[in-house]
């Protein structure tokens, strides 16, 4: 990995844009839409969880979808929600470095009011983990930046995304939770809103995904240079998704174009 030059993008910052964001979502108006598959007709991904479906997931866990394939590109392609193309798997965000070794630590949480202990990371698939030190890469209670790929902390609390109204009592530990169960064919209410979350992330539009690719092109480096905001790349790496070359050049390509 090329060494890791300054950078003005600090984890706090990314907080704060994260809690502006949420302070300003109202529930019927997600930003990011989804096409219906009628001429101009295009649905809303909701921001925040709808009180009518914010049940405890119950097991077994009932998975009914086919499995992604990957298309040429890298991307993971979903028959029933095409629009989402992470180009990573669960695994491969694990086993690349995520969460300071966090993610499926014990946890109280507010949502559904239960402890959790090891039962979320004991229901991935054995190959996932295979390789992995649970204690320091997958449960481990203090983060660890030096887990992370990029060797950086993003990412904001477990309080402040309960906090946000985000968090569906189904999947208490968030996102990526959810994302395990929905890659392995599990399929709920709450995916729409999921996907719209991913959408809004590292989409085509996405915030971070071409925050990353601006400020590749202001500093004329090369889209894989981790120096470039690696607090960023951090984040969108837990999103299932690592900038690619060609989703750069086109990105950048048009950004040039408007005087970056």
């Amino acid at each position: 990995m090329p060494k890791r030059k300054s950078t003005s993008e600090t984890e706090d910052g990314i907080n704060k844009k994260a809690k502006a964001s949420i302070s300003s979502s109202p529930f019927k108006s997600g930003g990011a839409k989804k096409a219906t598959g009628k001429k101009g007709s295009k649905e809303p991904y909701p921001k925040l969880v709808d009180p009518s479906t914010d049940k405890e997931q119950t097991f077994p866990i009932n998975f009914t979808a086919n499995p992604p394939t990957k298309n040429a590109k890298g991307e993971l392609v979903f028959d029933d929600y095409p629009e989402f193309r992470p180009n990573m798997t669960p695994k491969e965000v694990l086993h690349a470095g995520s969460f300071g070794g966090t993610y499926f630590r014990p946890i109280r949480s507010s949502v559904t009011g239960k402890s959790y202990k090891d039962e979320a990371y004991k229901e991935l698939p054995e190959d996932w983990l295979k390789g992995l030190s649970i204690k320091k890469q997958v449960a481990c209670s203090t983060y660890h930046e030096d887990v992370n790929t990029y060797k950086v902390k993003c990412g904001g609390s477990l309080e402040m995304w309960e906090e946000s109204g985000w968090m569906h009592k189904q999947d208490p530990y968030g996102w990526f939770q959810w994302y395990c169960r929905f890659f392995q064919g599990r399929r709920t209410a709450d995916d729409l809103r999921q996907v719209g979350r991913w959408l809004r992330c590292a989409g085509p539009t996405g915030r971070w995904k071409n925050n990353l690719i601006a400020k590749c092109v202001r500093s004329g480096c090369g889209y894989d240079n981790a120096g470039i905001s690696p607090v960023v790349r951090q984040t969108l790496q837990h999103w299932g998704y690592r900038l690619t070359k060609e989703d750069f050049e086109a990105k950048a390509k048009e950004l040039r174009k408007k005087g970056l």
